[in-house]
């Protein structure tokens, strides 16, 4: 079972408590019994490496470009 944070709306007393998933996201303040609800938080976002798109699935710039960039006169200067 999952452990949930809760606040109470009344006293802005904030506890855990276990809870299933199917269960209604309220519970009662175990201090002035008011009505309390799920705080949620943001998740993690990590960010490893040189650049954001390190795991895209865009060309490596070490990787040589073909066929796009290049036209017949390009390639004829290459053989002089």
């Amino acid at each position: 079972m999952p452990v949930y944070e809760y606040e109470c709306g009344h006293c802005s007393y904030r506890f855990d408590m276990k809870q299933g998933f199917d269960e209604e996201p309220e519970a009662i303040c175990p201090q002035c019994q008011g009505r309390a609800r799920r705080v949620f938080h943001a998740a993690p976002v990590i960010f490893k490496g040189s650049g954001f798109y390190a795991t895209d699935s865009r060309k490596k710039s070490s990787e040589p470009e073909t066929g796009q960039g290049e036209s017949k006169t390009d390639e004829s200067e290459k053989g002089k």
